[in-house]
């Protein structure tokens, strides 16, 4: 196969508008690379699930309320890829759920990240260049002016760096 034809090997042009969820996304994929790393490191569980609650609760939870209302909500009710991203965040907000009953769950911390990171790759690789392609270039300027958050900073409060060489 020549490299060129290969979609995953070609960076995906993003409208100015979805950038922002995109980096958004990065810290998401940072929080599955962190419990990926806590559990190589026999790091007790109860850490790594207090860390997904602190994240979810100050960064996932506002972000998909923003995807929700500012991107989704463009799309029709019936729309495919819509519904899937939607059961899919229904499903995270009911693993974390469980993992807020259950905070000693290596397998839960599995599912959780394995979940998160293919939501992700979804929503990266497939909604956001549906919605580039179907939502009018006025509707996506006007969700830029609604969507402000600041992902990198929910660290800052935080102190148990499970994840961390040394730890």
């Amino acid at each position: 196969m020549n490299p060129k034809d290969d979609k995953t090997s070609t960076p995906i042009k993003r409208h100015e508008t979805i950038v922002q969820f995109s980096r958004e996304h990065h810290y998401g994929l940072l929080l599955v690379w962190k419990i990926k790393q806590g559990i190589q490191k026999n790091i007790d569980p109860e850490r790594i699930s207090s860390y997904v609650l602190y994240f979810f609760e100050n960064d996932i939870r506002e972000h998909f309320r923003n995807e929700e209302d500012n991107l989704f909500s463009k799309l029709t009710d019936d729309n495919a890829l819509k519904i899937q991203a939607l059961q899919e965040h229904q499903q995270i907000y009911s693993l974390i759920e469980t993992i807020r009953n259950e905070k000693n769950s290596y397998p839960l911390l599995v599912q959780f990240s394995a979940l998160l990171e293919k939501h992700i790759r979804f929503e990266e690789r497939i909604l956001f260049s549906h919605i580039q392609e179907v939502v009018p270039e006025n509707d996506l300027l006007n969700i830029s002016a609604h969507h402000h958050t600041d992902s990198n900073r929910v660290d800052d409060l935080w102190t148990d760096h499970f994840w961390e060489k040394d730890n």
